[in-house]
């Protein structure tokens, strides 16, 4: 097809659908805008349709109009031209054969684009014609099977040898396939990237997948909107969720098994705007627990709870944010605890690693097994040490505390800011003074701080102002991740804990059940030492360079 004599202009004033006057009008308007093509001016001046303006250019050019909505698209051709020239030049490719790229164009005498393919692709450009609506969509749906493809490969590769099956899976059909082999790759990819949740949000006009990663979320995957009710109703048939319901949330969760290793998948739907999103999280059921290091904790630290726990009786919290690792550090001492010759029973919401010779319980607010009951039911089986996922109102708060008071072993998990907020919290929530001071055998307060990335560590003169706030007054150089590919250009890889750890002594015991002001307590744990503070903690880990000073002042906006 010779184009570079052809003006489109021309071609639409012999074809009697616009007048020289309106050619010139767009012609002064492209001199002012010069990324616009002639043929889209026309159109949007309202001179011609998209209908009129692919029809003139069929007839001139010998040229086929093709409806791209039933027409197949051969996704390895369309793989030939990256997704950023083909919106750029709005054009999709949609076959090949004998070294020639069949390309649908909204804009046929665009020479350039039609250059620039050849240079791509080192082939023969054959072009058709398509509205530029379509051929956008297209370019959306088609391009986002590619990366579905890419994904799936990627993940797979991510771990050599990677599996994925469902523990109680669903029979598919053929027509499934693309759906359940989409869902498949983002569970691999999600679980070899490390991430603790999968995101799927519904926009306007895409569906982003996205990844939270040591705390932070990362862009994984851009979906074109089609796809996404699709992708929703498979991850509510695997979590055995109404698929009809969308107007309002609804939870679930499924089992899958990645190269042997069961894991529990919580998934959670709630209608927005533009559609239901869908957060799936990784609850690994049978991953075997680090007991002295997962968490950083040192010796000393590790020691004094080992020195809480001696006790037969009392109740132990440990108390953070959500997403601080609370319950994996409860899941530890449990699982330590389960080599004595004791009889152990939790209740949970939700049950989030399985572990061996424990009595674990669900909470099912439906069936009316909430925690307090839950709690009290277990007392009747002979415990001897207690788990209670979390203390979440008065009831459950005074049942733990009289339970640590008659001879159990207590452990649990509150929402404070620090270790010595929690004798507060309990008070506030009802819970008698005496008692607290009476149950209370220790706190640990916990916290998760995002490492600095190794491969993109800098470091940089420390200012007088963070010098200040550190205070270490002769410290000249603090660190900060650049952001590369290996951290997902977040500048952080991997995180680290650290505690505050408050052992119930007797003058902490006296204090409490005085009523004395909280101030009081904190003043005698820093007179004495017997608490490092979270601020202190971290604050260390900053001038050794293993966190950033975004990290300190995060932490310690939050504690104060």
């Amino acid at each position: 097809m010779e184009t570079k004599n052809i003006r489109i202009g021309d071609i639409l004033i012999n074809a009697g659908f616009i007048k020289e006057e309106q050619l010139q009008e767009a012609l002064a308007y492209q001199k002012v805008d010069k990324s616009k093509r002639l043929g889209a001016i026309l159109v949007e001046y309202g001179y011609v349709t998209e209908d009129q303006l692919l029809a003139a250019l069929s007839k001139r050019l010998n040229v086929l109009v093709l409806d791209l909505q039933d027409t197949p698209i051969d996704l390895e051709a369309a793989a030939k031209i990256p997704q950023n020239i083909a919106f750029k030049y709005t054009l999709i490719p949609i076959g090949e054969e004998n070294n020639h790229l069949v390309v649908a164009m909204n804009d046929p005498l665009d020479f350039y684009a039609i250059e620039d393919l050849r240079l791509i692709t080192n082939m023969n450009i054959d072009v058709v014609l398509a509205t530029r609506e379509v051929i956008l969509e297209t370019i959306r749906k088609t391009y986002t099977e590619i990366e579905a493809k890419k994904a799936a490969k990627a993940a797979n590769k991510t771990v050599e040898g990677s599996s994925l099956s469902f523990v109680e899976d669903i029979l598919t059909n053929e027509g499934d396939a693309p759906i359940v082999n989409l869902v498949n790759s983002v569970l691999l990819k999600g679980h070899n990237a490390g991430a603790s949740d999968i995101h799927i949000e519904p926009f306007e006009k895409e569906t982003i997948i996205r990844l939270r990663i040591d705390g932070l979320i990362v862009d994984y995957l851009t979906l074109a909107n089609n796809l996404h009710q699709s992708l929703i109703a498979r991850i509510k048939i695997l979590s055995n969720l109404d698929i009809a319901e969308r107007r309002v949330p609804q939870d679930g969760h499924f089992r899958i098994r990645i190269d042997g290793v069961e894991m529990n998948v919580r998934s959670s739907s709630i209608p927005t705007v533009y559609g239901e999103k869908m957060v799936m999280r990784f609850l690994s059921m049978n991953v075997p627990l680090d007991h002295a290091g997962q968490f950083g904790m040192n010796d000393s630290d590790y020691q004094k709870i080992l020195q809480m726990l001696q006790s037969p009786h009392g109740v132990v919290y440990i108390t953070g944010p959500t997403g601080s690792g609370k319950t994996t550090t409860l899941y530890m001492i449990l699982e330590m605890l389960s080599q004595r010759n004791v009889n152990i029973a939790t209740i949970e919401d939700p049950v989030e690693r399985n572990l061996p010779k424990i009595n674990q319980t669900q909470v099912n607010i439906l069936a009316g097994l909430t925690f307090d009951v839950g709690l009290r039911s277990i007392l009747r089986q002979d415990p001897d040490i207690i788990m209670v996922g979390e203390t979440r109102d008065t009831e459950t708060a005074s049942i733990a505390v009289r339970s640590a008071i008659t001879g159990h072993l207590v452990l649990s998990t509150l929402h404070t800011n620090d270790a010595v907020s929690a004798v507060v919290r309990l008070q506030d929530m009802g819970v008698e003074p005496y008692l607290v001071a009476n149950s209370l055998t220790g706190v640990v307060a916990q916290r998760l701080v995002k490492k600095i990335c190794p491969n993109c560590r800098e470091a940089y003169v420390a200012s007088e102002i963070e010098k200040e706030l550190l205070g270490e007054p002769r410290l000249t150089t603090l660190y900060r991740g650049r952001g590369c590919h290996i951290c997902n250009n977040t500048g952080y890889k991997g995180r680290t804990a650290i505690h505050e750890i408050l052992a119930i002594d007797k003058t902490i015991r006296n204090l409490i059940s005085r009523k004395e002001p909280i101030e009081d307590i904190y003043n005698y744990v820093e007179q004495t030492g017997k608490l490092i503070p979270l601020r202190k903690s971290v604050a260390d880990l900053t001038i050794r360079g293993i966190t950033s000073m975004e990290e300190f002042l995060k932490l310690s906006y939050y504690v104060e």
